[in-house]
């Protein structure tokens, strides 16, 4: 009896037959993934669990996205915001395929600059950052060269 009640409480967010899972999002960022992955958008059968129990996080969140497969570089995006997330490609109901999210070398379009006199806070241009470091993640812009740190970074 105690097996099934242990199977029952993992059993928090239902199984997808194909699709991706995006797991070990910290649970703070959860809406942030979703927004920079434009899953707030589409029209794939979403499910997402937050301040789910984690041993490294502490509460975590996950997304399951039915029928949807990511590149590689929308992937890597996450990374800014969890730098830690996994993916499980899922195919016929069972795990195909586990990848890890990386930081890419440069971000272009998604942050904003934290210096409110760059010139892509000003015209329109299209941001690119150079990741100078990783863990803590600090950008240092191609425009105005100042460096935007985790705690800074928003999303445009």
């Amino acid at each position: 009896m105690q097996d099934e009640q242990k199977k029952k409480l993992k059993l928090k967010v239902s199984a997808i037959k194909e699709g991706t899972v995006i797991d070990h999002i910290p649970a703070k960022n959860l809406f942030k993934v979703i927004s920079i992955l434009g899953l707030d958008v589409i029209d794939n059968q979403i499910t997402f669990g937050t301040n789910l129990e984690s041993r490294k996080l502490g509460a975590k969140a996950i997304i399951k996205v039915s029928d949807k497969f990511f590149h590689d570089d929308e992937i890597n995006k996450i990374a800014l915001i969890a730098p830690h997330a996994k993916l499980n490609i899922i195919r016929d109901y069972e795990v195909v395929e586990k990848k890890i999210v990386e930081i890419p070398d440069t971000i272009s379009g998604i942050v904003k600059c934290f210096n409110p006199k760059c010139i892509t806070n000003n015209e329109k241009i299209v941001t690119c950052f150079k990741v100078v470091a990783s863990e803590p993640i600090s950008l240092k812009c191609r425009y105005c060269e100042k460096i935007t740190t985790s705690s800074q970074i928003r999303m445009r």
